[in-house]
């Protein structure tokens, strides 16, 4: 029986989900928290258990940089051939 769940518990995994109780499921992230890129878009993901908005300084390939709020999340920056970076300011808002 333990061979199962633990084969179950992996494929769950492997699918992107586990059951954390009947009629629930936990999703499972590949996104890290902070700035990243996909192949064509730039993101800054805000992990935060309290709910807060923070300031993000974003750097931009041949225009100026820009602070802007972001809050919970997953927040879209633009094309990755244009946002170079972003990064917490060390304030909210």
């Amino acid at each position: 029986m333990r061979r199962f769940a633990a084969l179950m518990l992996g494929a769950a995994a492997f699918c992107g989900t586990v059951a954390a109780a009947p009629g629930q499921a936990i999703a499972l992230t590949k996104e890290p928290c902070g700035f990243y890129k996909t192949g064509s878009d730039a993101y800054y993901r805000h992990c935060t258990n309290n709910g807060s908005n923070v300031v993000i300084k974003v750097k931009v390939a041949w225009a100026p940089d820009y602070e802007r709020c972001v809050g919970p999340g997953r927040t879209w920056l633009g094309s990755a051939s244009r946002i170079q970076g972003a990064y917490y300011v060390g304030r909210t808002c």
